[in-house]
C-alpha cells in the first residue's frame, strides 16, 4: 500500500468513526414524536405496575409525549409479553419486565416468544427482596417449623403467587425443591389478587415483596418468616434469610425489574431511552419512591441487562427441568 493509499484509508476510517455517531443521533433526534405504549403484563396496583408508571411519568415529562401504561394480563405475563414481541420494533412499544420474563417459556406450553431472541434490553433498574410470609393462623413462626409442617402434611401447604414464572413462584419452587417438600402452587393474575386470598387465610403462605409485606407484618395481618435473598434486607434487618433459618445453603431468589423492547428496535432509540432512564434513576425523588417500594436501585446498561436476562433464563430453565415441571 502506497503512502497516499494509507492516508486515504486513514481519512476514510476517521470519517466513518464520526459518521456512525452522527447517524445514531439523527435517528434518535425525532424520537418520540407520538405516544409510547408501556406494557405491564400484570394487573394494576402491583410492584411492576408501580415501577412502570413511575418511570413512564418522568419520560413523558422529559419528552413532552405521553408514555401510556397498559396492563395486558394473563398466562403468567405471557399475553402482554407476546403483544410486545409482535409489535413494530420502532421504540413506541416497551415492556416492563420482572423474573417471569426469563422463566415463563419454560413453564407455559405454547409460548411463542423467547426472552433472549425476541427482545433487546433498554435498561435494568434494580431488585427487591421477597419475604416468606404466612397467615397468622398458620401454626409456624420460623422456616424450620414451616418445613416440618409441610413434611407432616404433603401437598396441604399452599403458596400463592402473582402467576407462573413470577419471582413468587420461583421462590416457592426453589424452596420446595431444596427442602424436599411437596407444596401446592396457587397462581393468580397478579400480586394484589394473591395477597387478598393470603390475607383472607385461603392460602398458607406467599413469598411477598418486602415493601408490601412490611405494612401487613406491622399490623399483625401477616407473619414474616425469612427473606429470600442471599443477604438480609436493609428494610427488615432482624429477619433471617431462608438459607439461614431453613438451613438451605445457596438458596437465593430476588425480584428484578427492567425495560425491554422488540428485538429489532434501533440502537439509537435504545441508547436514548437507556441514557434518559439512567438520569431519571439519579433523581432524589425517584430514589425515595423506589425505596418506598423496597427496591434497591442497581442500573444495568442494555448490554449488561441482556446478558443478565440470558443468564436468568438459563438458570431457571435448569431448575424447572430438575424439578420435573412440565409446561402447562
Amino acid at each position: 500500500m502506497t503512502l497516499m493509499h494509507r492516508r486515504t484509508f486513514t481519512h476514510l476510517a476517521l470519517l466513518a468513526s464520526t459518521l456512525v455517531p452522527a447517524a445514531v443521533l439523527a435517528q434518535s433526534n425525532g424520537y418520540p414524536s407520538r405516544a409510547v405504549k408501556v406494557v405491564v403484563p400484570f394487573t394494576a396496583g402491583g410492584v411492576v405496575d408501580s415501577i412502570a408508571r413511575l418511570v413512564s411519568e418522568r419520560l413523558a415529562a422529559k419528552y413532552k409525549q405521553p408514555f401510556v401504561v397498559e396492563n395486558k394480563v394473563g398466562a403468567g405475563g405471557s399475553i402482554g409479553t407476546d403483544f410486545v414481541a409482535k409489535s413494530p420494533a420502532d421504540g413506541y412499544t416497551l415492556l416492563c419486565v420482572s423474573p417471569g420474563h426469563a422463566v415463563v417459556p419454560s413453564l407455559i406450553k405454547g409460548v411463542a416468544w423467547n426472552p433472549v431472541t425476541d427482545f433487546r434490553a433498554v435498561m435494568g433498574l434494580g431488585s427487591i427482596s421477597n419475604v416468606i410470609v404466612v397467615h397468622p393462623d398458620v401454626p409456624v413462626k420460623t422456616m424450620h417449623e414451616l418445613v416440618a409442617l409441610a413434611k407432616a402434611k404433603p401437598g396441604e401447604v399452599t403458596y400463592a403467587t402473582a402467576g407462573a414464572g413470577t419471582s413468587n413462584h420461583l421462590a416457592g419452587e426453589l424452596f420446595a425443591q431444596m427442602a424436599g417438600l411437596k407444596l401446592t402452587h396457587v397462581p393468580y393474575k397478579g400480586q394484589p389478587d394473591a395477597m387478598n386470598d393470603l390475607l383472607g387465610g385461603r392460602v398458607t403462605m406467599m413469598p411477598l415483596t418486602a415493601a408490601i409485606a412490611a405494612q401487613h407484618i406491622k399490623t399483625g395481618k401477616l407473619r414474616a418468616l425469612a427473606v429470600t435473598t442471599a443477604r438480609r434486607s436493609s428494610a427488615l434487618p432482624d429477619l433471617p434469610t431462608v438459607a439461614e433459618s431453613a438451613n438451605l445453603t445457596g438458596y437465593e431468589v430476588g425480584t428484578w425489574f427492567g425495560f425491554v423492547a422488540p428485538a429489532k428496535t434501533p440502537d439509537a432509540v435504545i441508547h436514548k431511552l437507556s441514557s434518559d432512564i439512567a438520569e431519571i434513576l439519579k433523581s432524589p425523588e425517584v430514589k425515595a419512591k423506589f425505596e418506598g417500594l423496597g427496591m434497591e436501585i442497581a442500573p444495568q446498561t442494555p448490554a449488561q441487562f441482556d446478558a443478565f436476562v440470558a443468564a436468568e433464563h438459563s438458570k431457571w430453565s435448569r431448575v424447572i427441568q430438575q424439578a420435573g415441571i412440565t409446561p402447562q
